[in-house]
This record gives structure tokens, C-alpha cells and sequence, in this order.
């Protein structure tokens, strides 16, 4: 018998018992990792003895927490069965509110989406805000076929800063009314799933970091750029909020405005396009999406609005490479959605006011990375709850 499970003959009972649980997990997220694997395969590389894996994989069976996927023939001796999570242990939520649109998606514990709608943000106040992701968030659920209680946490994104102490989130100023305290412990209680509150441009770059370009990377930026500017930033995997959850709050930035001193995110959003365009010689009903439109198509106050737009973004990255020194920049959001049009000039002009260039990309997810990153914070959560749930119940 190897000495490492040697060791559990001579603990006290719950001692063996929280063995058997960190054996339990150990197996349960290197299958996770690394994808399928054999008793043999799992005890080569845990170093664990092979009587060990075999009761681990047995209760983690029991438990539905893992189940067989298929055989594996080898060369010679039996014929291996390969265990995999079963994702269908349980299930994690995912919410994204925005001024415009508010997107829910419910995930398995493997992170496959099983269902998701995207629904028009037609909520007049906050009160009929919070009964539209209820309602919205009861339609997917119900849409996928998973039982209620199979759902085990929620994560909602929002634009603003959650304050856990007040259970309000500030900041939120182009949502009126959404900081009005109560409003999450309602939708709490109503959809009878745990949930967290964070910034959407943090999830966003965890959802960026987690599925798309920042993959891999040791610090980048996501810079959300849509109605309001935010950033998000992940350092080794970790998102970096600051002492109070504020870090990445760059729409609050001074600029220099023509009449009076303004904010960054009024010269850098949707609005500052629309607002340019229109000085250059645009008229009519104009939106963000119209302008870039229109820009590609040549129009020369278009061009004009998007060419500025991008030297003001320079002057973003400038700071966040000054502040950071990231090794990636992600330009993401409605406007940067339009970034084949915005690289260049942002590139241009941040050669003349810095020699910090950090790498500038467009994000991978797109409208998606704040939904994305809501799922992938939900599922770390779920994956400890089930486990834990599981593996106690007798």
C-alpha cells in the first residue's frame, strides 16, 4: 500500500472523511481540466493508489457527479472505462442588464449554454426592470427542461458598482431608479436562487478572459464601450476590483470639454459618436450603429465622428497602459462592435502620445462577453455547491 494511503488508516474517522472528500474533488476537477480519463490514467497522474481512485470514482458515481462516457481499448489488457462530470448535476445562471437589452442564459456545469433569450430592455422604471429579469429568467429556466431547484446560483451584471453593505448598486446612471436599495434582495427572493451583483465590465473581461482573446494572457483590459465606458481587468485569471470595487471605473476620468470640465465617458460612448456626427454635419435620427454605418459607407462626417472617436479611445488605452502596463487592451461594447473601423486611428494616435502600446484588440464574444462571463462566474460557484451538496448527502 502506498505511504500516502497509509497515512488514512491511522486518522480518526472524520479526519478519513475529509480525505476521502479532498480525494473526491481531486478526481472531480482533473476530470474537469483534462477531459476523460481512466482509473489508470487518474491514478497515474494524482498519485493516487488505484484502490483509491476506484472508491473516489465509486462515490463520486453514486453521488451523480460523475458517470461513464465511453471505453477505451488498449493494446493489451482490459479494455478501460473512462469517467467524465456529469454536467447535468447541476446548473448555473447567468444574467446580463443593459439600458437596451437584457440577455439570460442558463449553463451546465460544463459551461455548455442549454438555453438563453435576448429580450428589448422596455422596462420603464426600475421596479418593472427587476419583474422583467424575473419573469425573463423564470422563461429560461422553464424553456430548458431543468427543474428549478436545479439551478444553484445566479450571477446578474450590471452597469454600476454593487454595495454589499447598502444591497444597492450606485452609480448606474443610465438605468434610473436601479440603485434603489432592495431591488436584488426582491429578485433574490422571487427567482429562490442565490445571486451575486457584479459590474458588467468586470464579468465582461473574466468572459473575455474565460472564452475568447484573453485567454492566456498575464494582464489585460477590457474596455466596454456602449451607452457608458467602463473597464474591467484580470490579472492571473483574477479579476482586480480595488479597495472598494471601483477599479476600472474610467468613465469617471476627467476631460477637458469645450464649455466646462466633463467626464471621459462623455467624450468615449455610443452618445460622444452621435453627438460628433452631428457637429461634422449628420442630421436626422442618428444612433452609434447608423454612424459607423455610414462611415463605412464614405460619408465624410461619419468618418470624421469615427476617426475622433478613436483618437479618444488612444487617450483611454494611453491611461489604462500607464496605470496597468497590460500585456492585451480588449476594445468591446455597442461601439466596439465597430472596431475595424476604429483600430487604426486608435493605433495612430496612441503612437503619438505614449511609447506604453500595449497590444489592441476587438473582443472575441462581442454583445455576448457580459452574458458569457456572468456564466462563467455563476459556474465556479455552482461546481463547489453541487459538489458540496452532493458528496454530504448520505
Amino acid at each position: 500500500m502506498p505511504a500516502s494511503d497509509a497515512v488514512v488508516q491511522q486518522e480518526q474517522p472524520w479526519n478519513r472523511q475529509r480525505l476521502r472528500s479532498t480525494n473526491e474533488r481531486l478526481l472531480l476537477d482533473r476530470l474537469r481540466s483534462g477531459g476523460a480519463a481512466s482509473r489508470a490514467q487518474l491514478a497515474r497522474e494524482t498519485g493516487l493508489s488505484k484502490p483509491t481512485v476506484s472508491s473516489a470514482l465509486a462515490a463520486l458515481e453514486t453521488a451523480g457527479l460523475v458517470h461513464e462516457v465511453g471505453t477505451l481499448a488498449p493494446q493489451r489488457g482490459r479494455t478501460a472505462v473512462l469517467y467524465a462530470p456529469d454536467p447535468a448535476a447541476g446548473y448555473a445562471l447567468g444574467i446580463d442588464v443593459g439600458r437596451s437589452w437584457l440577455r439570460v442564459a442558463v449553463a451546465d456545469l460544463d459551461g455548455t449554454v442549454v438555453a438563453r433569450s435576448d429580450v428589448r430592455n422596455r422596462a420603464r422604471s426600475s421596479g418593472a426592470m427587476a419583474d422583467l429579469v424575473v419573469a425573463t429568467a423564470r422563461q429560461v429556466v422553464t424553456g430548458s427542461g431543468v427543474a428549478a431547484d436545479g439551478v444553484v446560483h445566479a450571477v446578474v451584471g450590471t452597469p454600476g458598482v454593487y454595495d454589499e453593505r447598502q444591497r444597492r448598486v450606485r452609480f448606474a446612471m443610465h438605468l434610473p431608479g436601479w440603485g434603489r436599495a432592495g431591488l436584488f434582495d426582491r429578485m433574490r427572493e422571487e427567482l429562490g436562487v442565490p445571486l451575486e451583483v457584479h459590474n458588467d465590465a468586470n464579468l465582461a473581461a473574466l468572459g473575455e478572459y474565460t472564452y475568447g482573446v484573453g485567454a492566456g494572457s498575464r494582464l489585460f483590459a477590457y474596455i466596454l464601450i456602449g451607452t457608458g465606458l467602463g473597464m474591467g481587468v484580470v490579472s492571473e485569471g483574477r479579476l482586480f476590483t480595488g479597495a472598494h470595487g471601483l477599479a476600472g471605473e474610467i468613465g469617471f476620468l476627467p476631460w477637458p470639454g469645450q464649455q466646462k470640465p466633463e467626464r471621459l465617458e462623455d467624450a468615449v460612448s455610443g452618445v460622444a459618436v452621435v453627438e460628433a456626427a452631428r457637429r461634422f454635419g449628420m442630421n436626422g435620427q442618428l444612433t452609434a450603429k447608423a454612424v459607423f454605418d455610414a462611415a463605412r459607407q464614405g460619408n465624410d462626417a461619419a468618418v470624421k465622428a469615427v476617426r475622433l472617436e478613436g483618437e479618444r479611445i488612444a487617450h483611454t488605452v494611453a491611461a489604462a497602459a500607464a496605470v496597468l502596463d497590460p500585456d492585451l487592451v480588449v476594445l468591446g461594447g455597442g461601439v466596439g462592435h465597430s472596431v475595424d473601423l476604429l483600430l487604426r486611428p486608435v493605433r495612430d494616435r496612441l503612437r503619438s502620445l505614449t511609447p506604453l502600446r500595449p497590444k489592441v484588440v476587438p473582443s472575441r464574444l462581442g454583445e455576448d462577453a457580459v452574458l458569457l462571463g456572468a456564466v462563467a462566474t455563476a459556474l465556479g460557484t455552482a461546481r463547489n455547491v453541487v459538489f458540496e451538496r452532493r458528496s454530504a448527502a448520505p
